[in-house]
């Protein structure tokens, strides 16, 4: 089994005042995969399934 919980990625990037802030990609995301399922995710450009893999 695969599973994934509460997970939360952040990046850090240089806002509009060029200091370091934290954007939050992905928050809260919890996922459950047993063995001889499939999964995939699903989504329009920029909605963040690279970042979540």
């Amino acid at each position: 089994m695969i599973e994934l919980v509460e997970l939360t990625k952040k990046f850090r990037y240089r806002n509009k005042e060029n200091k370091w802030a934290w954007k939050t990609a992905v928050a809260g995301l919890s996922v459950s995969v047993n063995p001889g399922e499939i999964f995939g995710l699903l989504g329009p450009n920029g909605a963040g399934k690279t970042t979540t893999i």
